[in-house]
Parts: C-alpha cells; structure tokens; sequence
C-alpha cells in the first residue's frame, strides 16, 4: 500500500495517514491481523515527524480500527474484534451529517446523494 503526504494540505498529516490507512483496509490492502509499520519506521518512510505517526496511529485506536500493543507495534483488529466494541452507526451518522448537509445546501437531491455514496462504495470494493 501507498500512503502519500500532502503537507501543503488544509488537512493534518496525522488524520491524512488515518484516512489513507482506513482507506487501505477498506478496499483489502491491508487485512485484519495485519501489523502497520513500526512508528519510527513509518514515520522515516514518510519523512514526517514521529509524533505524527504516533498520533495517528492513537486516532486509529480510539475509532478501534487497530489496537496499540507495547513493544510489538498497531495491529488492525479483525472483524470478531470490531464487533465486540459495539455499533458504530452513531459515529457514522454524526461524521456524515455535516457531509450530507453540504451536499443538500447545494443543491443535490437524495438519489443523487444515494448514487454518490454507492460510488464511493464501489471504488473501495471495487478494488479488492
């Protein structure tokens, strides 16, 4: 997998490594069980700072996508795992609601918002 930095970005490096990472694992790049990269070697990978990959790798744990284990590095949870920490639908809709809202501000209908998601959705699918 390719993470790409965009330091010129309005987005902080450590959510742009989260997402690409999130991202990766979506469309099976990455797969539960996987470990990630040591944060020292990541971080001189990227050429960014290591408290840039250490935050990012923490942002991945509190959403429960990867567990932190000392000495051994991020592991991606599988499935079983995710499904012990509970629902994540209320996440979801929260991080969607402003997302949607902008859409609808500007002018786009509900199947047209429909037809973007199952898009988005294909792209990651898509590429497995």
């Amino acid at each position: 997998m390719i993470i790409r930095v965009e330091p010129e970005s309005d987005i902080p490096i450590y959510t742009q490594l989260s997402n690409q990472i999130i991202e990766g694992i979506a469309r099976g790049e990455l797969r539960p069980g996987d470990s990630l990269p040591s944060v020292r070697s990541f971080a001189a990978d990227l050429g960014v700072n290591m408290h840039t990959v250490s935050k990012s790798y923490h942002q991945l744990e509190k959403k429960g996508i990867i567990r932190i284990v000392p000495k051994s590095g991020a592991i991606i949870r599988t499935q079983d795992e995710l499904n012990r920490s509970g629902p994540h639908n209320e996440q979801f809709i929260e991080a969607c609601k402003p997302v949607i809202a902008e859409a609808l501000v500007v002018g786009l209908t509900k199947q047209e918002i429909k037809a973007l998601v199952s898009t988005v959705i294909e792209n990651f699918k898509g590429k497995t």
